[in-house]
């Protein structure tokens, strides 16, 4: 892997941007190098996007322990 710094775009960009990648991939149309290329882009984007999610939930349990409540975390179910 090469040591390209991250992307500095917001997560919701990262995000999908990582989503087209995904969907590039998943037809398997892209010649080998460019997948391979797009294979390590992903991983990026997957890391930062993961690391933005664990700093927004740990800011959100310093905020409501501020407030003196009780944090605690649940498992999100989508409305269908």
């Amino acid at each position: 892997m090469s040591s390209k710094k991250p992307p500095k775009a917001g997560f919701e960009a990262s995000l999908k941007r990582l989503e087209t990648i995904v969907e590039t991939l998943e037809r398997g149309e892209a010649p080998l190098e460019k997948a391979l290329e797009l294979y390590e882009e992903g991983l990026t984007l997957a890391q930062v996007c993961s690391e933005t999610l664990r700093t927004a939930e740990l800011k959100m349990k310093k905020i409501s322990k501020s407030a003196g409540k009780q944090f605690e975390l649940t498992d999100f179910e989508p409305e269908d």
